[in-house]
């Protein structure tokens, strides 16, 4: 018998934990959990939740190559066009609204701070 995944959630490697928590706030995520060493006045670790979605961040060991992130994260929403209004009011930059077959409800890309490209859909089931 095949093993059976639970959940899976993304870890990813980022220059500064406070700035990405920050910056995943706009997307509705609240810090869960965070590690914050003794001897350190910030977090090396954190915990971000959404409903049903999970994110871990970590503080990378070297600098980060924005064009070496060869993945993807896709985050849900109940409004897309409202979602892109919202954090285009934020001073963040989604790219443009669009509507691919896979994704009638429409898509757009925005990139974390990192240079993590995430891809905001609209929900079309309960993901």
């Amino acid at each position: 018998m095949a093993a059976q995944t639970k959940s899976l959630v993304a870890f990813a490697h980022v220059a500064s934990v406070e700035r990405s928590i920050k910056f995943y706030a706009d997307l509705g995520f609240k810090v869960a959990n965070t590690v914050v060493p003794h001897g350190h006045s910030a977090p090396v670790w954190a915990w971000l939740e959404s409903e049903k979605a999970n994110l871990m961040l970590g503080l990378a060991d070297g600098p980060i190559d924005s064009a070496q992130q060869a993945i993807l994260f896709y985050l849900y929403f109940y409004n897309i066009a409202q979602t892109h209004a919202a954090l285009t009011d934020l001073g963040h930059s989604p790219g443009e609204i669009k509507f691919p077959f896979y994704m009638p409800g429409g898509e757009c890309r925005l990139e974390d701070p990192d240079g993590y490209v995430l891809m905001l859909a609209q929900s079309q089931a309960a993901i």
